[in-house]
């Protein structure tokens, strides 16, 4: 889990969008960002997630959200979730772990009695000046923008 707390500096990351263009928290300043990290594209609960922001990303851009997904999955692999499910905002390819790392959202998990290495969904909200201002662990994947707007208080 994550030792990030609300109100620090959010990690400044790099990496590549599903295009294999540049993307960093730099391109973001003085604006909201809901920076959601998942375990997988295309696989249930991921698309639940993934889809709640899609029916809600006008809602989240009038309420001054960017959103941007990462996954360590590769960029064609993101490029094949954003065409299937018509996905608006950008999904970073974090194959090497490094953004997961710098998150903190990298490490053992347990299914079905097997443990294996992984990431545990999480949902951070950066705010104009870059700190943290809110990280939720227990995301509802049916409802994570409601869940999300909620906690905000928006």
């Amino acid at each position: 889990m994550t030792t990030l707390i609300e109100g620090e500096l959010a990690p400044v990351f790099s990496g590549v969008d599903q295009n294999g263009q540049p993307i960093s928290l730099n391109d973001f300043k003085g604006k909201k960002v809901v920076l959601y990290f998942y375990p997988k594209d295309d696989t249930p609960g991921c698309t639940k997630e993934a889809c709640s922001f899609r029916d809600n990303y006008e809602d989240l851009l009038n309420k001054g959200f960017q959103v941007i997904g990462i996954s360590c999955d590769s960029e064609k692999a993101h490029k094949k979730f954003i065409e299937k499910y018509n996905l608006p905002f950008p999904l970073i390819s974090d194959v090497d772990k490094t953004i997961v790392e710098q998150y903190g959202v990298w490490g053992k998990k347990k299914f079905m009695g097997k443990e294996y290495m992984g990431i545990f969904r999480t949902t951070f909200v950066i705010n104009e000046t870059g700190l943290l201002s809110k990280i939720i662990t227990k995301v509802d994947v049916e409802n994570s923008t409601q869940q999300l707007l909620k906690e905000m208080g928006v």
